[in-house]
């Protein structure tokens, strides 16, 4: 008899106008997707800005102007691991986010609440834009 674990995957949905964000067992696309790239630059505790870009382009790009920082795919973060690096010659897709965050934080495993907050932090920065 084995143990089996499952993380949940944060999926943000649009109802009626309205932003909710749930926690699904299953990974699942975006509903109300951006047509762009979105890089979501986050600190410890707060998104410092949305960038949101028309065209694909190479993660280094961006990458390179912050050299503390990794970037990251939404879609590939969950629980008890620690965020995988987006790879500098990976090219951005459109319709996918992306965090930016420091180095430091990024080398840690996420727990249920961070990733919580980063879904909380992403939802709110798209509402604003």
């Amino acid at each position: 008899m084995g143990v089996c674990a499952s993380s949940p995957t944060i999926k943000l949905k649009r109802n009626g106008g309205r932003s909710s964000s749930g926690l699904e067992g299953t990974r699942g696309d975006f509903i109300g997707r951006p047509k762009g790239v979105v890089v979501i630059h986050v600190d410890s505790d707060r998104v410092i800005r949305v960038q949101e870009l028309k065209q694909p382009i190479q993660a280094r790009r961006i990458i390179s102007q912050h050299p503390d920082h990794v970037l990251c795919n939404s879609e590939a973060m969950s629980v008890g691991t620690c965020a995988p690096h987006v790879p500098g010659d990976e090219v951005l897709q459109p319709g996918q986010i992306y965090f930016l965050m420091p180095l430091q934080q990024a080398q840690n495993p996420l727990s249920l609440p961070e990733l919580c907050d980063l879904a909380i932090k992403a939802s709110s920065a798209l509402g604003k834009r």
